[in-house]
């Protein structure tokens, strides 16, 4: 694996200097390979991993288990690029079991998710059925944990 793409993947705003002392290559040579990386899509975006709970923010998350009827020659790809295109999709995946995608969806509230599974979603073609799951609460997020670390109270009297 790319050793600047490992670097990177723990820390996005890793600057070239940095990353040329860390891998020991020229600052030079980590421009182009970065911009390589850019360019041939394997990086596709830099971005911060943010507690919204400790701000103002008050959006609701929801993961959507879909059920869809694939299209023939076109298998799930085209439906999950349907779905992916919705402004309120933050992310599509094409998983095993039960369920052939899940799509993660942000909201101003339950009642907007609401109505996008069952205005947008719900009534697309290929969706057969969705199943919709509202996190309550984040513990770890993109290798990221989330809240106060409890303190070990382990060895005290």
């Amino acid at each position: 694996m790319n050793q600047i793409l490992n670097l990177l993947a723990e820390d996005a705003s890793l600057s070239i200097h940095q990353l040329a002392v860390m891998t020991g290559k020229s600052e030079e040579e980590v421009k182009k390979e970065k911009e390589m990386l850019e360019e041939a899509g394997i990086i596709k975006g830099y971005r911060a991993v943010i507690d919204w709970d400790k701000t103002e923010k008050e959006d609701v998350t929801a993961l959507i288990e879909i059920r869809v009827s694939p299209k023939a020659h076109l298998g799930f790809d085209e439906i999950a690029r349907q779905i992916a295109s919705f402004e309120e999709v933050e992310s599509v995946f094409l998983m095993s079991g039960s369920f052939d995608l899940c799509a993660t969806v942000v909201g101003k509230s339950l009642k907007e998710v609401a109505f996008f599974v069952s205005g947008k979603l719900g009534v697309m073609d290929s969706v057969l059925s969705c199943a919709t799951h509202f996190i309550l609460k984040k513990y770890k997020d993109s290798g990221i944990s989330f809240g106060d670390e409890p303190e070990d109270e382990r060895g005290r009297e």
